[in-house]
C-alpha cells in the first residue's frame, strides 16, 4: 500500500470541498472495502477524507410514512432497528446476510451502495479488467465466471455487483441522496447504477465529487410481508451466487402488490419488472410465481458455466413467494 493522506471532516459541506480540491481523494466511511481495495493496489487514493463523525448516522421516520437513513449509519444498527424490522423485514434479513457482525458494526450504508465487484479479475492487478483498466479487455468471459453475470452484461463486463442490503432498497424504490458543491440532489436506485455496456468503470451516476448523505425509502405497505433469501457457496459469511427480495400482498387469492429483486446476476441489483407485470393481478400459486420468473429470466444470457443461475433465481422466486402467500394467509 502507497503512503497517503488522511484527514477528517467536520461538516458535509466542508467535505465535499475537500474532494472537489483534490480528484486523487477518496470519502473513508467503514474502509471494510476500500481498504483491501487499496492493499491489493486496486485503489491508490492520494488521500482520504474520514465522514465518519458527519452528522449523517441517524434512522428517522418520515411524514409519508417512510424511512429517512443516514450514510454513515452502519449495516448492524440498520438491521437491527425496529422500525426498519417491522416496516422493511426484507431489508432487515439482507443485511444480516451480508456479512459478519464485526463487518456490519463497521461498514456503513453509503459505502455499501459504492462497494466494488469482488471478481477475481478486477481484485488482482496484474489480470487485465476493463472495470479497473478501461479497454484492457474481460478475461473472465473465457475464463473463470461461475458465479458472474447473467443478467443486463455485455461484451465489456460481465461481474456482478457484490451487495446484498442494495437489493433489498431496490425491491423498496429507495432514493439515494447525495450533497454536491452545487447542493443537495437526490437520485432513484433504480438510476443510480448504470447499465454496464462498453463503459464498466463507470459504476453509478453520481456525480463526480458527490457525497452520498443518505437513503429515503418511501412508505411500501406491501414491505411490511417481506423476505430476503441468499444462496452462497458456504453458509458463513460468503458473497450471494444469486439472491431475491420479495414482498408479497395477496387477497382473496389475487396478487394484488409485489416488489421483486435479484441479486449477484448482474452488475446491479436487478429489479424484476417484467416478473412483477406477471404477477400483478394474477392468482397466486406456483405456477403462477413460475412463469413471472421465466417472463424475467427469458433475458439471461448465460455463460458456459453459469448456466446454473437461471434455475436457482427461479426457483428462489418461487420458494419465496409461496412462503410470503402461506404466511400472509397465517
Amino acid at each position: 500500500m502507497r503512503e497517503f493522506g488522511y484527514q477528517r471532516a467536520s461538516d458535509v459541506v466542508g467535505a465535499v470541498a475537500l474532494l472537489g480540491a483534490d480528484p486523487d481523494t477518496r470519502f473513508l466511511g467503514g474502509g471494510t472495502n476500500l481498504v483491501d481495495l487499496m492493499k491489493t493496489g486496486v485503489e491508490r487514493p492520494g488521500r482520504l477524507i474520514d465522514i465518519r463523525d458527519l452528522p449523517l448516522d441517524e434512522i428517522e421516520s418520515t411524514p409519508e410514512g417512510g424511512l429517512r437513513i443516514g450514510a454513515t449509519v452502519t449495516n448492524g444498527d440498520l438491521a437491527a432497528h425496529p422500525e426498519v424490522r417491522r416496516r422493511y423485514p426484507g431489508l432487515a434479513q439482507a443485511l444480516l446476510a451480508g456479512a459478519s457482525g464485526q463487518l456490519r458494526n463497521m461498514a456503513t450504508v453509503g459505502g455499501n451502495l459504492l462497494q466494488r465487484t469482488r471478481c477475481g479479475y478486477f481484485t488482482d492487478v496484474s489480470q487485465p479488467c476493463n472495470k479497473r483498466v478501461p479497454g484492457s479487455g474481460c478475461p473472465a468471459i473465457e475464463g473463470e465466471h461461475h458465479n458472474h453475470a447473467i443478467l443486463g452484461a455485455s461484451d465489456h463486463c460481465v461481474a456482478i455487483h457484490p451487495s446484498d442490503m442494495a437489493v433489498a432498497l431496490s425491491a423498496f424504490d429507495a432514493v439515494v441522496r447525495f450533497e454536491t458543491i452545487e447542493g443537495p440532489d437526490e437520485l432513484p436506485l433504480a438510476d443510480f447504477y448504470l447499465p454496464v455496456g462498453g463503459s464498466p468503470h463507470r459504476e453509478t451516476a453520481l456525480p463526480m465529487g458527490a457525497l452520498i448523505t443518505g437513503i429515503t425509502l418511501p412508505p411500501v405497505p406491501v414491505a411490511a410481508n417481506s423476505r430476503y433469501r441468499k444462496v452462497r457457496e458456504r453458509a458463513s459469511y460468503a458473497f450471494a451466487i444469486g439472491s431475491v427480495a420479495a414482498a408479497l400482498d395477496v387477497r382473496d387469492g389475487v396478487v394484488r402488490d409485489v416488489r421483486l429483486a435479484f441479486g449477484a446476476v448482474a452488475s446491479r441489483p436487478w429489479r424484476a419488472a417484467a416478473a412483477e407485470r406477471v404477477l400483478t393481478g394474477a392468482l397466486a400459486g406456483a405456477d403462477t410465481y413460475a412463469a413471472a420468473a421465466d417472463a424475467e429470466l427469458t433475458m439471461a444470457r448465460p455463460l458456459l458455466h453459469n448456466r446454473y443461475k437461471v434455475d436457482l433465481i427461479r426457483n428462489l422466486v418461487v420458494a419465496l413467494l409461496t412462503e410470503l402467500a402461506e404466511e400472509a394467509a397465517g
